[in-house]
């Protein structure tokens, strides 16, 4: 796991930070969860290997009002951009921090974009390619 730190924009006295696109977000957001990290969803099931992090939400309204309330996130935590897997096919999901829980199976994730960024699967986790 990681405790990785992000900060962007400009800092008020209130301790919240405005990005240079207006999102407002915490002074600093803690990712529970690294690039190359293998996790599960916590309710669906499905799971997946991180490739990106939003510090907070960053998608469309849209997408974030499709969740049913009573299951829709906090926007104002780390959001995971994953190379995901179920039992029918692989997609990429975007799925908030308190959605995830490290995955302990110990399998590698069976998605075709996993290869064009990640080495071999290792110690429970992959490892961002070497570009040259």
């Amino acid at each position: 796991m990681s405790n990785n730190s992000f900060r962007s924009g400009n800092d008020d006295a209130s301790g919240v930070t405005q990005s240079p696109g207006g999102v407002i977000m915490p002074r600093i957001s803690r990712a529970r969860y690294a690039i190359g990290d293998v996790v599960r969803h916590r309710i669906f099931d499905f799971r997946g290997v991180v490739f990106d992090i939003d510090p907070v939400f960053a998608n469309s309204d849209d997408w974030y009002e499709s969740i049913p309330e009573e299951l829709r996130p906090a926007k104002d935590q780390p959001f995971y951009h994953l190379f995901a897997e179920n039992a029918e096919n692989s997609y990429i999901a975007y799925v908030s921090q308190q959605n995830l829980v490290t995955d302990d199976s110990g399998e590698p994730v069976d998605h075709p974009a996993v290869p064009q960024l990640f080495g071999p699967f290792s110690d429970g986790r992959y490892r961002l390619r070497t570009m040259h």
